[in-house]
């Protein structure tokens, strides 16, 4: 079947409706993941995108022609059909999302047994395979197609990584930027303490007020301005399908995936001491430093949740965090959730007795330059450039180009999806911040 290849990403399918993703291009990725996986069971759900409906139905066409049993669990997050495949036993999940895209974009995201990811190195790159190569078949007689509602057992779940009678009646703004989270975070404060004030509920597709990417500053802008008006405790953004989540201090200051990272780290380890704990090396030098401290182990992984979560099983870990606003949780099935993040770091934080600012100021010593992108042609002869040119340092390849000094480091990688490179740098003070960046782009763009 003739379908666009290049929606199949590293770590998902995503692509422009209805030109590169549509009903044809659904259908037939059911089909596939039917003749790859031969699921009995498959769970779906779907975000609150103008185009989700009809790709959902399409999928599930698809995956019924196949001789899959298929329940329909609606709008949901990303995380809850996570869940739904961990505790109900499906052997396969299909989320209907683009994340933080735009709204002309669409995708799905894909895991097998135990919530497993497919990646695009891997079994969603033979699914593509499979399509391309016309090798599917219809089975003698179609699976069924049933409707199921999980809310009130997602809930409870998320709820069960905290012990709410802790929680203090914190004032918290939560920005759901009309996605996901607009559905779930009442569900949820509906069992907590706290005074909840909702930006963006409404799940609209179109994104209204600001795009659902809350790792970019100017998204965030309306929360900080309303956390200032109540005097909230603290602020909460998550994505379009809420599986990330990045908080605001009561300052109005964002707090990186990282420091989030090492908050969550810093409350699990008080509860399970000596665990491991995963954290990919765009973090902090302050992750593992906090969970050392807190008597962990840290691990430094590569970027991206395919890589992280068999890590973490095979480590055993805990938990594992990542820049971008992920975190996995092990007893979530590894799988990632936004929600049960901030719940530990309200639970932290109330039997701090502190402000959130000054839990995070306890080992927050470094200074970041946050991701900065750089269009290059020569991929690897730049990488290859900028190891000649910062040779004096020490030098690790684990992801990219990583060059650690004394009172510095930086990483250079390339991007999974484009012709760029990722420069993120850390260091003791802003000079020599400001130094390094400026150094390390100079060779990245002469």
């Amino acid at each position: 079947m003739e379908i666009n290849g290049s929606i199949f990403k590293a770590y998902d399918v995503r692509g422009i409706y209805p030109d590169q993703l549509n009903d044809k291009t659904a259908y037939a990725i059911g089909l596939g993941l039917a003749a790859l996986l031969k699921p009995k069971r498959a769970v779906i759900g779907h975000d609150m995108r103008k185009s989700s409906d009809i790709l959902n139905s399409a999928v599930i066409r698809g995956l019924a022609e196949g001789g899959v049993n298929v329940d329909d669990i609606g709008l949901i997050s990303t995380d809850g059909m996570y869940f739904a495949v961990g505790k109900y036993g499906y052997d396969c999940g299909i989320m209907i999302t683009a994340s933080h895209n735009p709204p002309e974009y669409n995708g799905m995201k894909i895991c097998e047994k135990e919530a497993v990811p497919l990646s695009g190195d891997g079994k969603l790159g033979e699914v593509k395979e499979i399509i391309l190569n016309d090798r599917f078949e219809k089975a003698q007689k179609p699976g069924s197609v049933a409707g199921r509602r999980i809310i009130s057992d997602y809930v409870d779940h998320i709820l069960s990584f905290v012990d709410i009678s802790k929680i203090k009646p914190f004032k918290i703004a939560i920005d759901a930027g009309n996605g996901m989270a607009g559905m779930i975070i009442p569900e949820i404060f509906k069992k907590l303490p706290c005074e909840l004030i909702p930006m963006y509920f409404e799940l609209d597709g179109s994104f209204p007020n600001h795009p659902a990417s809350p790792i970019e500053p100017e998204n965030v802008a309306d929360l900080k301005a309303k956390i200032k008006e109540t005097g909230a405790d603290l602020g909460a953004a998550f994505d379009g399908d809420a599986d990330r989540v990045f908080l605001i201090d009561e300052n109005c200051k964002t707090l990186g995936g990282d420091m989030m990272t090492a908050l969550v780290a810093k409350a699990l380890l008080k509860k399970s001491p000596g665990s491991t704990i995963l954290y990919n090396l765009i973090c902090s030098k302050a992750v593992p430093e906090v969970i050392e401290s807190s008597g962990g182990e840290a691990i430094r992984t590569r970027v991206g949740h395919a890589l992280i979560k068999p890590l973490m099983k095979n480590h055993n870990a805990i938990f594992g965090g990542e820049h971008s606003g992920h975190f996995y949780f092990r007893d979530n099935w590894y799988a990632d959730s936004g929600l049960i993040a901030l719940l530990v770091c309200l639970e932290l934080i109330s039997e701090a007795g502190s402000p959130l600012s000054e839990q995070v100021a306890v080992f927050d010593r470094y200074v970041r330059s946050g991701e900065i992108n750089s269009r290059v042609d020569d991929i690897e002869g730049k990488l290859q450039e900028i190891e000649k040119e910062f040779s004096d340092g020490q030098i690790d390849k684990l992801d990219g180009l990583t060059i650690e000094y004394d009172d510095r480091w930086f990483n250079v990688r390339p991007s999974n999806t484009e012709p760029l490179l990722r420069l993120n740098v850390e260091a003791d003070d802003q000079k020599r911040l400001n130094e390094t960046t400026e150094s390390v782009l100079n060779v990245i763009r002469r």
